[in-house]
This record gives structure tokens, sequence and C-alpha cells, in this order.
């Protein structure tokens, strides 16, 4: 997908405005769909949210539930106060965050662990149990192709060196990744 500039400054405040909500902020704006097409897609979509460059929620949609904009909008309010990692997001910090959408691309399955380019690449794996690490996971902490399959099998409730012992059914996916920080001056 090809989200314009102006559609992911649209994303990101509407994020931030649905977490605000919680604190009786206002609703975000609903979007012109007619100037902003390919937020209407049905994509999966993951908002994280970071204090300080510390991971302080991250919670997504693998297939979109509807909109883009309506899964953008949900997949905040959760990684705010749903995120089982976490406890809610409080009012003192919602000013300290920084939010990060990825849009989701199509899930392709792999036929070698070859296939996955590190830094381009999100893994999903759907054997045991269910992982997602989205693709800046592995550039953000410097990991090789092996530390992202053991940390994949690790999300996914597996022993780590599990991806050794057979070629599992891995799906890669690219996303379009941007932040608050890339539109420091428009938001």
């Amino acid at each position: 997908m090809n989200i314009s500039k102006e559609a992911k400054i649209f994303l990101l405040k509407a994020a931030r405005q649905s977490i605000g909500t919680m604190f009786g902020g206002k609703e975000p704006a609903k979007p012109d769909y007619e100037k902003f097409p390919e937020l209407k897609s049905e994509s999966g979509a993951f908002v994280t949210l970071t204090i300080n460059k510390q991971l302080r929620g991250c919670i997504g949609y693998i297939i979109g539930q509807g909109p883009l904009f309506e899964t953008v909008c949900d997949a905040a309010i959760q990684a705010a106060f749903n995120d089982p990692r976490f406890p809610s997001l409080t009012e003192k910090e919602f000013d300290k965050i920084k939010i990060e959408i990825s849009v989701l691309g199509n899930f392709t399955p792999i036929k070698s662990y070859d296939d996955i380019i590190i830094g381009k690449h999100g893994l999903l794996l759907e054997e045991g149990g269910r992982g997602l690490l989205l693709p800046q996971v592995a550039t953000e902490h410097n990991m090789t192709r092996d530390e992202f399959l053991t940390a994949l099998c690790h999300k996914a409730g597996l022993y780590g060196n599990y991806w050794k012992e057979r070629v599992l059914k891995i799906k890669t996916f690219t996303a379009e990744v941007f932040s608050e920080d890339d539109f420091k001056e428009e938001l």
C-alpha cells in the first residue's frame, strides 16, 4: 500500500486523539474517504507506543476489521490500555508517548529461511501458538536472521530453537511504518 503523507499525518493525529478520548478528549475527526481512499482499505495495522524510546504498548490486527482508519484508532486504544505486558497508560504519561503506526502488507509463505530479509520482512508464525514480529523489530534490536527466528518462536509460545528442527510455516510481510517523529513539524 502507498499511504500519502497527508493520510499518515491524519492517522497519527487520529491515533493520539483516540487515546485522548479516554482522558476526556474529543473524538478524532472522521476521514474524507474520497480525499484519503487508502484509509478505507481493510489492511492490518499495529500501533506502537514508546516513552523515552522504551516500549510502552503495542497491539494491532493482522487483518483489518474494517477501514484502516478504524483499525488504527482501535489499535491505539488497545495499545495504551490493554497490552497485557504493561499497566494502562496514565494521563500523566499521555503527553510523553510517541506513536508509531505499521500498516501491514500482504502475507507470503516462505519456502526457506533464506527468503527472510532482515529490515524488510516481518514474520508471522501460526504453529503451536501465534507469533508476529514487525519488520522494524529485527533492525531496532540488531537481530540476525537466527535471532529473529528465535524471537518469533518465543513470541508464539514455543522454545527458541524450535525453528532449527524443521522449516516452520512462516509467512513474511512488509509494513509501511511511520511515526510522530517523522512529522514533527506537521503535528
